[in-house]
């Protein structure tokens, strides 16, 4: 299950490049065997954080203090665009990722941040550039604050910023709930329901016994 998802008051670290894709955030050669949840931290980004010959690539804004403890992303345009891969979300999250703010995101990589419990906030560019600046004024030491129950950004300059958010895929963050077991919460009203279709449309509960399923012989004419 998701870890819940209330507030967070945490570094962030701008990554403002344009089209990042699940491709650089997670290399699809990382995401082959059996065992490899729990092992991804290492690896996200890692074509932007390691040099050729395996050392950190010190250009590279996580890999310098303090945003190596940042738990928010703020984004350039269309993050997480490309495959499908949710390894891309996993090695975020194992990265100690926890919100993600930007103006687009693949919608794939998008839906499956909710099953993971990171937070993806979608918000105009303006905005996501004033984050920016404002971070990179304090060069990192200023805090972002996201309030999911109130639906607020506040920036390290004192900023705040609403956001819009699915009901119900907000409700399942706060409550650390997946798809499935947000529909299971809903199980009285499914079965209700049921029961009262079977009623108004008993042909489409029919089910088949083994008397009907038996073939009927042709007869010549």
């Amino acid at each position: 299950m998701p870890k819940p998802f209330d507030k967070l008051t945490a570094t962030a670290a701008p990554i403002m490049r344009a089209n990042i894709d699940t491709d650089v955030i997670i290399r699809i050669e990382r995401l082959v065997g059996n065992s490899i949840r729990g092992t991804l931290g290492k690896w996200a980004f890692g074509s932007l954080r390691y040099l050729a010959d395996g050392s950190e690539n010190p250009d590279f804004i996580l890999n310098r203090e303090p945003y190596r403890e940042a738990e928010i992303l703020v984004t350039g345009p269309n993050f997480g665009c490309g495959s499908s891969r949710e390894g891309a979300v996993w090695s975020l999250q194992e990265r100690g990722i926890r919100a993600i703010i930007g103006s687009g995101f693949g919608d794939i990589f998008f839906a499956n941040c909710f099953q993971n419990g990171i937070l993806p906030v979608l918000v105009d560019k303006a905005v996501v550039d004033q984050l920016a600046a404002d971070i990179e004024a304090t060069q990192g030491a200023g805090k972002v604050s996201i309030d999911l129950e109130a639906q607020t950004i506040v920036s390290p300059s004192g900023a705040r910023h609403s956001f819009e958010i699915d009901p119900r895929r907000r409700e399942g963050l706060l409550k650390g709930l997946d798809e499935v077991a947000l529909t299971l919460q809903r199980d009285d009203e499914i079965h209700a329901f049921q029961a009262s279709d079977r009623t108004t449309r008993p042909w489409i509960h029919f089910q088949k016994t083994a008397a009907s399923r038996t073939p009927v012989s042709r007869t010549s004419a």
